[in-house]
């Protein structure tokens, strides 16, 4: 997304807004940091309802399977338990 200072965005804010309408998001950046964007409501109304994931779709989702390393187990004796009298 093209990025904007806050004094670009004040000088040229209804350049910006076109941009924001033909184009895309733009981003607003204070401090070195993005703190905000301008969008257009149809993009807003379509980011708000996409679907979200859950934790339970992306468990089901080929993503999320990995290799474990999971030790062969019963390959070591056990120590003997004393019992306490």
């Amino acid at each position: 997304m093209p990025a904007w200072s806050i004094q670009q965005a004040k000088a040229c804010f209804s350049w910006m807004l076109k941009t924001c309408l033909r184009e895309r998001a733009q981003v607003l950046i204070k401090g070195g940091a993005d703190v905000a964007f301008l969008a257009a409501t149809a993009d807003w109304d379509r980011r708000q309802h996409a679907e979200k994931s859950t934790l339970k779709a992306l468990l089901l989702t080929n993503e999320a399977l990995g290799e474990l390393n999971i030790p062969a187990r019963g390959g070591r004796r056990r120590r003997q338990v004393r019992v306490l009298r």
